[in-house]
């Protein structure tokens, strides 16, 4: 029997994903659990498994397209099998009432984006239609199956600009026409303007080069541009002096290290944070339409940096406020080596619900990172740096040089206000400045 292979979740707040590389063509044979294809979403870039072993009966999406998770992305079964008979139509098949919305509607040519097509309207597509006030009924959908695309709905906003401003020109024939003393109709409200995008914005030639984005950074800055348009996003700033944690992994690196275990400044980042995190349930949740959810896992999220031109990957330590430094730390390395490889699976970068990223390492000071959704909060730490302060010493103040460090937090406003935000923030910084020798 047929079986369809799926766009799968790529992440708890992916909706979509992109296929990157088809690694089997039409007619190829494919074992049980063999990579299929490779998948792109603005937190991981994976491999697909095919779930059954046969041959590749068809290939519904093409490279580079992007769909939503669920959709059917090939089909595999027995040689002359055709797809969907194991009784599962194609996405096509809905499509079967057309006959009966036909009678109503025979004078109307435009509804190739019927009801079928618009249930596979991307949320890329449904965010369009919502900022701008479009019909979708109105777009001609160019996808697969009359499925209307993001290129479709920017179509249709330039050619709405278009008309809108063409009212405008025929108001210089008005003065030859000398009866109505009226003045001129005042013009209606200009139509929303549309996001800017790439086909937007002229290209002149010879100014630069043009880049094309790849599918992961496409996915990335639709992720920014959505957490920037949901959360409300303030950043609060505190200063930590790492004397101790300094001291500690120095007294501890090379046991570590003869364990096969890198001990990194981020894995006490992560301890202190899931270890505060318990004192404050707040910033480890979620903004709902019913209320704010807070999590009972606490994962933490670490942003990592992979080749160059590929993004940031996200993978999640699971229940981080459960393990010991020396756990968070073999962790951390398993994690991040996967992700600079290509190794992560969906699993590794589902369910955070806390992001740390350390900016510090490329040399930034102080930064302001973007939430990463449905999240409430994501820590910026930066560069370590050997600072004069003064501190206090048998009850009198004096100078001392101390590695001092800048760590922000940016946080949703609509859950947390700013005393409970730097009420965190103080505790972690107590946290890490009386860390244990």
């Amino acid at each position: 029997m047929a079986t369809p292979i799926k766009m799968p979740q790529l992440g708890e707040s992916v909706t979509e994903g992109t296929v990157g590389k088809w690694l089997k063509k039409v007619g190829e044979h494919v074992e049980k659990y063999e990579p299929l294809l490779e998948v792109i979403s603005d937190k991981v870039d994976t491999e697909v498994t095919s779930t059954v072993s046969g041959v590749v009966l068809s290939i519904e999406v093409p490279e580079g397209e992007t769909v939503p998770v669920g959709t059917v992305l090939a089909w595999v079964g027995e040689p002359g099998e055709k797809p969907g008979e194991n009784g599962s139509a194609p996405a096509e098949a809905p499509a079967a009432p057309q006959p009966a919305a036909a009678s109503t509607s025979a004078t109307a040519p435009k509804p190739a984006a019927d009801k079928s097509a618009a249930q596979r309207i991307s949320p890329v597509v449904a965010r369009l239609a919502a900022e701008h006030n479009i019909d979708l009924s109105q777009i001609q959908g160019s996808g697969r199956g009359g499925r209307i695309t993001k290129k479709d709905v920017l179509r249709y906003l330039e050619e709405r600009e278009k008309a809108a401003a063409q009212p405008a020109q025929p108001a210089a024939p008005q003065p030859a026409a000398p009866p109505p003393p009226k003045p001129a109709p005042a013009p209606e409200p200009p139509a929303p303007l549309p996001m800017t995008t790439a086909a937007d914005v002229p290209l002149p030639s010879g100014e630069g080069e043009l880049v094309p984005l790849t599918p992961m950074r496409k996915a990335i800055a639709e992720h920014m541009v959505r957490s920037k348009h949901t959360s409300p996003h303030v950043t609060t700033v505190h200063e930590v002096d790492l004397s101790r944690v300094v001291a500690h992994r120095n007294k501890h690196k090379a046991a570590f290290a003869a364990e096969g275990v890198r001990l990194t400044y981020t894995a006490y980042f992560v301890e202190a944070v899931a270890q505060t995190l318990k004192k404050h349930p707040m910033v480890n949740s979620t903004f709902t339409d019913q209320g704010i959810l807070l999590k009972r896992a606490i994962n933490i999220g670490v942003a990592t940096a992979v080749q160059e031109g590929k993004g940031l990957l996200v993978p999640v330590l699971k229940h981080a406020d459960e393990l010991s430094l020396k756990g968070i730390a073999r962790a951390l390395g398993d994690l991040t080596e996967r992700a600079r490889s290509g190794k992560l699976t969906p699993d590794d970068v589902q369910g955070g619900t806390f992001t740390i990223t350390n900016y510090g390492t490329n040399g930034a000071i102080i930064g302001t990172p973007i939430i990463n959704q449905p999240q409430a909060a994501i820590l910026g730490v930066g560069a370590m740096q050997k600072r004069v302060v003064v501190v206090e010493q048998d009850g009198m103040d004096a100078i001392a040089i101390r590695p001092m460090a800048y760590l922000t937090l940016t946080f949703d406003h609509r859950i947390l206000d700013g005393a409970a935000a730097d009420a965190f923030m103080r505790d972690l910084v107590a946290y890490l400045q009386n860390y244990p020798l």
